[in-house]
C-alpha cells in the first residue's frame, strides 16, 4: 500500500451498503481526486488504484457520484453486478482497477477512435504474478494501451505491471510483453470482447483494428486524460454527474473540516462478513466465436 493512506472498509461484501474509502494519515480522502495520479516525479510510475483482484467476479468501481469517491459494487436494474466467468477465463484475469487524476471526458470525440469518452478515470489491467487486494493502492509501469469501444464510447484499457513484480525489469513496453509473456494481450483482448455477450450485449468492438498501443501512446493518453481531469475540477459544470466537492486534500474541498469529513465516514455501515458469492458467476458460460469474431494476433 502507498505510504500514509489506509482502506476503510464500510458495509458488507456483495451488499448494496458496501463501501471502500481512503484515508490519508487519518483525514479521509477522495480516491478520485486526492491520491496523485504519479508516484515519482519523473512522472514514469503512477499509482493504480485496485478495484477488483484477480479471479473475482464482483464489478467494483470507483463511484464518481459519492462524496469521497468511495469503490462500490457496481448495480444493474437493482441488483449487483458479478461477470460471468466466460470460458476459459474465470473472473477478471489481472487485477484490474483505474488511474486516479485521470477523466475520460464524455464531450470530447477522441479524433483516432471517432467516440467520445466515457465518462470515467482510466482504466488499467495489471499482469504481474501476484493476486492483489481489493482497495490496494499499487506503483505501476505503463506498457501499453488498447482502445475498447463500449456501446458507442471511448473505453482505453492500460497495461500495466506492479513495480515489484518479478516481471517488472523485463517488461518496459508492449512488445516486451509479446516475449515474456506470450498470449497475454491477445487473451485480455478477447476477454474484452467477449464478457458482456452473456448478458445479452453486444461484443465490444476495438479502434486501430484491436492493436495495441506503445507505451509512448499510453503515456499520452494518460496525459490527456489528465489535463482533463483538471478542467473538471476547475469548472465543474462540465461533468455534472461527477462529484467533485469532496476531496479533502486541497482547498476545492465541500468538507469545511477534517472532522466534517471524518463524520461522512463514520456514518457508513459497519464492516460485515461477506456472504456467499452470487451462484450465477460459479458456472462457466461458452460464448461461441465464429471466425468474423476471431481475436486475431
Amino acid at each position: 500500500m502507498m505510504s500514509g493512506y489506509t482502506v476503510v472498509e464500510k458495509g458488507t461484501p456483495n451488499t448494496l451498503d458496501y463501501r471502500i474509502f481512503y484515508e490519508k494519515d487519518g483525514v479521509p480522502v477522495s480516491s478520485f481526486h486526492d491520491i496523485p495520479l504519479y508516484a515519482d516525479d519523473s512522472k514514469t510510475v503512477c499509482n493504480m488504484v485496485v478495484e477488483i483482484p484477480r479471479y473475482t467476479n464482483a464489478k467494483m468501481e470507483i463511484c464518481k457520484e459519492e462524496a469521497l469517491n468511495p469503490i462500490k459494487q457496481d448495480v444493474k436494474k437493482g441488483k449487483l453486478r458479478f461477470v460471468n466467468n466466460c470460458f476459459p477465463y474465470h473472473g477478471y484475469i489481472w487485477n484490474y482497477g483505474a488511474l486516479p487524476q485521470t477523466w475520460e471526458d464524455p464531450t470530447h470525440v477522441d479524433a483516432n477512435t471517432g467516440a467520445a469518452g466515457d465518462n470515467d478515470p482510466l482504466d488499467c489491467v495489471e499482469i504481474g504474478t501476484a493476486v492483489a487486494s481489493r482497495g490496494e493502492i499499487k506503483q505501476v509501469k505503463v506498457l501499453g494501451v488498447i482502445a475498447m469501444i463500449d456501446e458507442g464510447e471511448t473505453d482505453w484499457k492500460l497495461a500495466v505491471i506492479d513495480v515489484k513484480d518479478p516481471m517488472a525489469d523485463k517488461l518496459n513496453d508492449i512488445e516486451d510483453v509479446r516475449t515474456h509473456m506470450p498470449g497475454m494481450l491477445e487473451a485480455t483482448r478477447d476477454w474484452f470482447r467477449i464478457y458482456k455477450f452473456p448478458t445479452g450485449k453486444p461484443m465490444n468492438e476495438f479502434a486501430y483494428n484491436g492493436e495495441w498501443k506503445e507505451r509512448a501512446f499510453a503515456m499520452k493518453v494518460i496525459e490527456e486524460t489528465n489535463g482533463f481531469w483538471k478542467a473538471l475540477m476547475n469548472n465543474k459544470e462540465v461533468g455534472k454527474d461527477v462529484n467533485t466537492m469532496n476531496t479533502t486534500q486541497n482547498n476545492s474541498s465541500g468538507f469545511a473540516t477534517k472532522a466534517e469529513a471524518l463524520e461522512l465516514l463514520n456514518k457508513q455501515p459497519v464492516a460485515g462478513v461477506s456472504p456467499p458469492i452470487c451462484p450465477s458467476t460459479e458456472n462457466q458460460v461458452f460464448v461461441k466465436r465464429t471466425v468474423s469474431e476471431a481475436v486475431c494476433a
